[in-house]
Formats: C-alpha cells, structure tokens, sequence
C-alpha cells in the first residue's frame, strides 16, 4: 500500500524530501442550534475557511497523492457568540486505513471543550509556527500536527516525533493566552495533557502500543492472516496495561478507549477463549467504566 511506504518513509526519513503536497482531507461542520438567531454568513465563511486551514495547508515535506491524503474530520459546536466571539466545543476525529482491506480504524475521537477565539467575517487564518497569533489557527495547528504525529507513528515506531515537537512549541507559545485549553494547571483533560499523556517518556509505552497494534496487528489482519495480527494486538494491549499501572488517570488513555471501545469489541468478539479471556481482563482493568460492556464480549460465544 502507498501510503503506508510513504508514512515509513516518513519515519525514518522525515524532513529529508523536496517534494510536498497537502497531507489533510478533513471535513468540517459547524453546529449552530444553540445560538439560533445569529448570522450564519460568518459561520459559512468559517467552516469554508477552517477546511482551507487544515487541507490546503502543506504541514510536512512528504508527497501524498490525492488519494493517499488522511482523513478526518472536525465538528465545531457553538455554544456562544457575542459579536465575532465565540465559544463552543470542538469534535476531532481521525482514522487510518487498514492494509488490504476497506476498513478505516479510528485513531483519534476526542472533544475539546475549550475553545473560545474571535473570527471576523471572511477572515484570512494566519499561523506562524515561531509565535502565537490566534487562538484559533493554534487551536487548528495543534490538532493537525497532532493527527500527523498520530498517524505516523502507526507506521513507524516513533515517527510522529517532529509532529510531535510542534505541537509542543505551540502549546509553549500559548501559555500566555487569555484562552483556556493550554496550560497544565486549567485542567487535566486539555491540550496540554493529551500531548504530554501521549510523548512524556514516562509513558512511551503507549507509542509501541500504536505502532504494533496497527502496523503488526491490524495491517496482518488486513492481510488475511487473521490469528497472527490477533495476537499481536493482545500483546500490544500490555504496552497499554504498563502505562495504566503506571498513572491510571492518563488523559490519553481515556481518549484511546472511547477512541478504540468499539473496535476492541468486534475483535475479540469471535476468537479462541484463552485468548479473548487474556484481552478482555486488560480492557475491564484500562476501562474500567465499561467493564461491563467487555464482560458480555467474553461471555459469548465464539461463532466459528
């Protein structure tokens, strides 16, 4: 597959190339219902103006054909506006395509709570990757690079690194920002704890954990070679289980497992019991608040 050659390339070589091409297809939708009354010609020109952002941008110097473009998409809920202020949520979803196959696993489903930034109609969205110029393009910049850094580092161990060192530099550049969402002490579930739960060393478990579990997992799956992706995903499941045990609150593994539930689910829902009974027992103790839901998978039946 193209795009995984390119996206190890990307981890071994990064920043080498001189070829570049956009790298973002995300979607993008604006939910008004909860100001209704408002003007929705500056929403229009938002929506039109955040697609520019994220997919004409060119983020790193990787070629990507149209069709090797990551996709993803962002729904922005407005919860407020006064004037050209406005404050709301924000849904991030990014997905990856299975080796040989049409499945589309989701990386990331996350929703960001704080955002709160000032748009003018038809404005242009300005980002310098050397200061901090708007809330709002840093906000966009942020998850951009953070999906980049996501996505490539299920193909190469590691290779979301130079990703991963933006978005630091952008949370750096924010921390003297009015808004929310930026510093350690507003929250424990804000940008800077879902890059810090994901790069610190001190979790670096979770970044074998992305590789194996796609690249050695689902890509074998994909592949045909059911049993052999199957149990590297179980082994990969550890590297999750090593992090929990070492800080059972870590943001990131609360976004994997809304991120993943599902997936994990169908899985384990048809494979050998000694198997299924060894992931099952890691899912309740790093999911704790839907042990429930991974006890029904192991009590059924297997259907081949």
């Amino acid at each position: 597959m193209k795009r995984a050659f390119l996206a190890i390339l990307f981890a071994f070589s990064l920043m080498t190339l001189n070829v570049t091409a956009q790298e973002l297809n995300f979607t993008v939708q604006i939910n008004t219902a909860q100001v209704s009354g408002t003007d929705q010609r500056l929403y229009e020109s938002l929506k039109e103006s955040m697609v520019t952002f994220m997919n004409q941008r060119i983020w790193t110097n990787i070629k990507f054909e149209e069709n090797e473009r990551i996709e993803g998409s962002m729904v922005l809920v407005v919860k407020n506006r006064d004037g050209n202020s406005i404050d709301g949520e924000l849904n991030v979803v990014l997905r990856r395509p299975v080796y040989k196959s049409n499945y589309n696993s989701p990386l990331l489903n996350i929703v960001d709570n704080d955002i709160s930034f000032s748009y003018i109609d038809g404005q242009p969205l300005d980002f310098n990757e050397n200061s901090f110029m708007s809330n709002l393009t840093s906000i966009l910049a942020y998850y951009g690079y953070y999906c980049l850094g996501i996505y490539f580092d299920t193909f190469g161990q590691n290779g979301g690194d130079e990703m991963f060192n933006m978005c630091d530099q952008i949370v750096t550049q924010a921390q003297n920002a009015a808004e929310g969402g930026w510093k350690a002490f507003d929250s424990y579930k804000n940008r800077y704890w879902l890059l810090d739960s994901y790069t610190n060393p001190a979790y670096r478990s979770l970044r074998q954990f992305m590789y194996e579990y796609h690249r050695l997992g689902l890509d074998v799956m994909g592949s045909g070679k059911i049993e052999n992706g199957r149990t590297a995903i179980t082994k990969s499941l550890d590297y999750v289980k090593t992090a929990y045990t070492s800080k059972s609150n870590l943001y990131f593994i609360q976004i994997l497992n809304d991120s993943k539930r599902d997936e994990w689910k169908n899985i384990y829902s048809d494979c050998p019991q000694q198997e299924k009974t060894k992931a099952i027992n890691i899912l309740r103790d790093i999911d704790p608040a839907h042990a429930e839901e991974y006890e029904e998978v192991l009590n059924s039946k297997k259907r081949f």
